[in-house]
């Protein structure tokens, strides 16, 4: 679960990480009063879940609370990439120094946390790795041991940051990593990380990520998803206990098990297309289930063909066809569906499928043949 800036910032403040005063709002008028209440200049915030908000105009420097008031006219309401702007973040103003970059995630490959810094903070971090490697420093951290004190020393001198503040900068990387550690999060990003005039250093953003698995173990955390605008055909799919993921492509995807989905989406993006949509039915694939499943892919206009791609292990593809059937009979389908069954009795799921001879529903052999023919015929539509 991403949540949104104020979110992240809060959960920092409770576990001591220094953030500028702020407060939330969602109209101009609430904008006015925070900054009335804070004092000086602040900064307006526009609180979506995407980068790039300060180059799309969604952050703004107000002098007053009047100025305050108008920024938040202007960003409230406002497109940014595809997300609109129903809440704002009003902080008060902070003199910087220098800005700096820090996250934390997990190395999954290494099986250990990973810290990441550099000196180019408020800078795109994939951008300065792709132009400037060497102004990126990586440290694995044992999860057993957490991240140490001369280890957070270490990534302070090896990042080239202000040494003069070496002290609260480590500081605040091993609080940020007990964030990390303690809030169950899949990542922990401050860009940028600050250091002030005065010499002290402020989480100037936040950008975090929690394990949605261990939401549980959080029940402070409940509250978080109301500030959230669901998809509504992501909400379709989890009241009908699809795993449904929204994605910007036009080949829809339905597989049997979370890894062939993925396998899909990786073929349907190596012979040229886009995925719309990440679902896995689950084992079973029965006939309600891919109803279902269709039901939920009908929903999506930028879909213009949908292959299924279903390997019979415990679930057999005669029987995965014979749902694809019923499904049918009951369906008008918008779009053409390729289908490639393999594995347990695919030759009677194929057969199944030939019997039923429905215009619309091409049955292939292998993996890349059906996305290929999905990939073009969503692209003839």
């Amino acid at each position: 679960m991403d949540l949104h800036e104020f979110q992240g910032k809060a959960l920092f403040a409770s576990l001591a990480v220094p953030v500028p005063e702020g407060h939330l709002a969602t109209t101009p008028e609430e904008a006015a009063t925070a900054a009335e209440q804070l004092g000086g200049k602040v900064v307006v915030k526009a609180q979506v879940q995407v980068g790039g908000r300060g180059k799309a105009g969604g952050i703004k420097i107000a002098d007053d609370h009047h100025q305050a008031r108008q920024m938040a006219s202007e960003i409230l309401g406002m497109d940014i990439k595809g997300h609109t702007v129903h809440r704002l973040w009003v902080e008060r103003a902070t003199d910087i120094a220098a800005e700096y970059y820090a996250s934390f995630t997990l190395d999954r490959g290494a099986k250990k946390h990973l810290a990441i810094v550099s000196a180019k903070g408020g800078m795109d971090i994939e951008a300065v790795a792709a132009d400037s490697p060497e102004d990126v420093v990586r440290l694995h951290i044992d999860p057993m041991m957490g991240l140490t004190d001369w280890q957070a020393r270490r990534l302070v001198y090896d990042a080239k940051l202000d040494t003069a503040a070496a002290r609260p900068l480590a500081a605040t990387l091993q609080k940020l990593y007990r964030a990390f550690v303690d809030l169950d999060c899949d990542l922990v990003e401050v860009n940028p990380l600050v250091v002030t005039a005065e010499g002290g250093v402020i989480a100037l953003d936040s950008k975090v990520t929690i394990d949605s698995n261990a939401l549980y173990r959080h029940p402070e955390f409940a509250g978080f998803s109301e500030a959230f605008v669901v998809d509504p055909i992501e909400a379709m799919a989890k009241e009908r206990h699809l795993n449904f993921i929204k994605l910007d492509g036009t080949v829809g995807v339905m597989a049997n098990g979370a890894g062939l989905a993925m396998a899909t989406l990786d073929v349907v993006d190596l012979v040229g297309g886009a995925a719309a949509n990440f679902l896995d039915v689950g084992g079973g694939a029965k006939a309600e289930t891919i109803t279902d499943a269709m039901e939920v892919l009908m929903q999506d206009p930028a879909v213009g063909a949908v292959l299924i791609n279903i390997f019979g292990g415990i679930v057999r593809c005669d029987l995965v066809a014979e749902g694809i059937v019923t499904a049918l009979s009951s369906l008008e389908l918008p779009w053409p569906l390729v289908v490639r069954l393999d594995g347990t009795n695919a030759a009677e799921g194929r057969k199944v499928l030939a019997d039923f001879d429905h215009e619309l529903v091409i049955s292939v052999d292998t993996m890349r043949q059906g996305a290929e023919k999905a990939v073009e015929l969503a692209g003839a539509r």
